[in-house]
């Protein structure tokens, strides 16, 4: 059915999509476990499926997408005895081959069925969208499910006729969910703006430690227009859905999980200025760190070094906080951290309807320090204006529970962050170790050294990172403190649900007005523009909050 790429007479530039992505180093055998994880396969309640990191190229275009480099669609290849394709994988040219589709096989009968035909969706040809370096054509088909049944994916052809009705299966309805658009992969233009065909990866549309939706790895293809709006709208495709997701069955068990943590855990490199580094929450309370309640504030508890006297659960609603010791030798010595003895918190979340591992690494410092705004040429100290007590920051590590191997990273920063996939993040000295960069005073995580401005052009607040002796391996010194399918005894702190830190002890508007009065000319009118358009997070008003009352503690992160 015309599926391979012709052989061309002339020569193709070579792409960054050419080659193939690696970790560093190779995965180890796993410790034993009596579920799914690591066997290659996970039982979704009759439906086995198959993750195929491995492809055969179908069709490729030049131009177009990221980069303008165009995209490649390929096959997963090979794939297991008696499983079934779902549909393509499609990735875009201007980074190395990395990505993984599943393939599907029916344990139980009547969960598969063949389309019971193809609607056509676009050509290449169609639409006199021409290759440079080739020929040929690709044409993308959405298959037809029968009744009560579900497409998950496309094929593509390098042919105009429909493919074959066995070459894609559907699958029944009750072991599907809803998707949703998650990033733009190629279209005919620079952006997903431009109006035509227009190539998305697609993930659940609800994602958390109690989803069961299954990302199948494959793309949604349509024609689209820049009035389009995918809030609302009921896409062509579904996703897999884990009707064993309650088993836990794929999860990793405590030795895979600790195995798993101590084979990529991050090393967090500190800015050689960075003055105020991480503590583990026991030596902060145990080193003078206060409660206070509302209304009896001139007389502070002593915190017990695991929290034990700290009020659980319960609304945060201003009753309680933590503040540093009040006599300043402590303080001083409080806000400082203690980087050789830090320790780093894990929450293990199912993620993907079970099929991944997240791995949530929080760190805790007793201190924020000052921000430091950039005017053009200028920098400008912030005076107090992003101190306060208590900063909770993590990196979350993704990991296949199908062979354990890491997919993405994400770096958290200030009230929101970034995923990356692994080809896109740096490693320590060959290993698999993520390496991970903290701003300078505010702790805000980075794939890499430099500066990263938060504003916009040339003004904002600066977050400067960069690599020096002050160094957290975070594999040295870790506790497991939650996970969805192990018996856990959290630490009594975890469920303190208050904030971490007092109230601002300063009046704001005055320290601005201090900044302002020391400016002149053009820098005053660019430091009143950035105050206005800076973040609340950056004027640290209130005090923050524990790691539980994030919004990604039962979410996915965004």
């Amino acid at each position: 059915m015309g599926n391979c790429i012709p052989s061309l007479n002339k020569e193709i530039k070579s792409l960054p999509n050419d080659a193939i992505f690696k970790l560093p180093s190779p995965l180890p055998n796993w410790p034993p476990g009596t579920g799914d994880f690591g066997s290659g396969y996970i039982d979704l309640g009759g439906l086995k499926v198959c993750q195929i990191v491995t492809f055969n190229k179908v069709w490729v275009i030049d131009k177009g997408g990221p980069d303008n480099l165009g995209a490649t669609f390929y096959e997963p290849s090979p794939i297991p005895d008696g499983f079934s394709m779902f549909g393509c994988y499609c990735q875009p040219n201007n980074k190395p081959l990395f990505g993984w589709v599943l393939v599907g096989k029916d344990n139980v009968g009547e969960i598969l069925k063949n389309p019971i035909d193809y609607t056509f969706v676009w050509s290449s040809e169609s639409s006199k969208f021409k290759n440079k370096n080739s020929n040929y054509h690709g044409y993308i088909w959405l298959p037809i499910p029968p009744e009560g049944y579900k497409a998950l994916g496309h094929v593509v052809t390098t042919s105009p006729e429909k493919p074959a009705l066995d070459k894609i299966q559907c699958v029944r309805s009750d072991l599907t969910d809803e998707l949703e658009v998650e990033s733009w992969v190629w279209g005919q233009g620079t952006t997903s703006k431009v109006n035509g065909i227009n190539v998305h990866s697609v993930r659940p549309r609800e994602r958390g430690v109690k989803a069961q939706g299954v990302s199948v790895g494959t793309f949604l293809a349509r024609i689209t227009s820049d009035k389009d709006d995918d809030s609302n709208k009921t896409l062509s495709l579904a996703c897999l859905k884990n009707n064993k997701f309650s088993t836990f069955s794929s999860m990793p068990n405590l030795s895979q999980i600790q195995a798993l943590f101590e084979h990529y855990s991050p090393i967090i490199y500190f800015h050689p200025k960075e003055k105020y580094l991480p503590s583990s929450v026991n030596w902060y309370f145990a080193n003078g760190a206060l409660l206070y309640q509302k209304s009896q504030e001139s007389n502070p508890s002593p915190i017990e070094p695991n929290g034990s006297n700290l009020p659980q659960d319960g609304p945060n609603d201003g009753a309680y906080w933590l503040d540093l010791p009040i006599d300043e030798k402590n303080k001083e010595k409080a806000i400082k951290g203690d980087l050789l003895n830090s320790e780093v918190y894990l929450h293990i979340k199912p993620m993907l309807g079970a099929t991944f591992t997240d791995i949530a690494v929080w760190i805790f410092y007793p201190f924020n320090g000052p921000g430091t705004a950039k005017l053009g040429l200028v920098d400008v100290p912030f005076g107090k204006i992003g101190e306060h007590v208590g900063d909770w920051e993590h990196v979350t590590l993704r990991i296949s529970n199908f062979n354990g191997m890491l997919h993405k990273v994400y770096f958290s920063q200030h009230s929101g962050g970034t995923w990356l996939d692994a080809p896109q993040v740096e490693f320590q000295n060959g290993s698999n170790k993520v390496v991970v960069y903290s701003s300078l005073n505010g702790h805000a995580m980075y794939p890499k050294p430099g500066l990263v401005l938060q504003g916009g052009g040339d003004i904002g607040i600066r977050n400067d990172t960069a690599k020096s002796n002050l160094v957290l391996d975070c594999g040295k010194n870790y506790s497991i403190i939650a996970a969805e399918n192990l018996e856990i005894i959290a630490p009594p702190w975890l469920n303190y649900t208050r904030e971490w830190g007092p109230k601002l002890s300063y009046t704001l508007g005055d320290e601005v007005k201090k900044i302002e009065s020391s400016l002149k000319g053009n820098l005053k009118g660019a430091f009143e523009k950035l105050v206005k358009v800076l973040p609340n997070e950056v004027y640290g008003e209130e005090g923050p909050t524990g790691p539980k009352m994030k919004g990604n503690w039962n979410r996915d992160e965004v």
